[in-house]
Formats: structure tokens, sequence, C-alpha cells
């Protein structure tokens, strides 16, 4: 059973990341994918804001949860390089993570994940990332 199928069949219970940060599934369709997760009070910095790696954390993981239904059969992936941009901080709610397939290539694929706040229009987070894409 791949990492999708469990996702599936066990939701966040599956990856164990999801289940210490409170992260719950949204929507996963082919080349997309959506996370949520309330922001608490032991994941701020010193200065009391979001501490900024865990916007990238969730938008790594809404955009794997995308490219996953793209995968062949014994197909797996490794991220190669990622790039978060921070646009604004967050000190409480609840974080959305939108994550988005932009290219399949045969060996690498290309993805993009947007965090924003649930109930608001603003990106407080941009992210892109390229993952590697092994057989076997």
């Amino acid at each position: 059973m791949n990492y999708i199928e469990r996702i599936r069949a066990q939701g966040r219970d599956a990856n164990p990341f999801f289940t210490l940060m409170g992260v719950e599934l949204g929507g996963i369709g082919k080349g997309s994918a959506e996370l949520r997760m309330p922001v608490r009070p032991d994941m701020m910095n010193g200065e009391e804001w979001l501490q900024g790696g865990i916007f990238t954390a969730l938008a790594d993981e809404a955009m794997v949860l995308a490219i996953y239904p793209l995968l062949d059969p014994g197909e797996r992936i490794a991220t190669v390089s990622e790039s978060t941009s921070f646009l604004a901080g967050a000190q409480g709610g609840v974080l959305l993570a939108s994550g988005t397939v932009v290219k399949r290539g045969r060996r690498v694929i290309f993805a993009e994940a947007d965090v924003t706040r649930e109930g608001e229009d603003r990106i407080l987070a941009r992210c892109s990332a390229a993952y590697a894409v092994m057989r076997g």
C-alpha cells in the first residue's frame, strides 16, 4: 500500500506529522490537495508569531498529496528543492494549505502551494518545490 492509499484508508493517522500538528485532510485530487491546521500556542516562535518552518512543512505536505495520485505504481518522490516566500505572519486561527502540481515530467515534478488563513483570501506563504521521481 503506497502513501496515498494509506492516507485514504487511515486518514491523518497514516502520517505521524499530521497527528502531531493537528493537520486535517481536505480534498485530494489528481494534481491538487488541501490541508487544514489550527495554529496552537506551542507552534509560536519567541516573537509570538507562527514559526516559519511550519508554513513550509504544511505547504510541502499539501504539494506531496497533490502529486501522489499522479504517480504510477512503484513510483515514489523525494524533495529536490523547495523555496518559501513568507508574505504575512499568523498568530492564531486555522491555516489552509492548497497544493497544486505545475508540471509532471518523467524524472521531476514541480508543484506550488499557498497557505492562507481560513475565511481570508490573503496569502500568508507561497511555496514552490521540485520533487525527483524514483522508480522501484
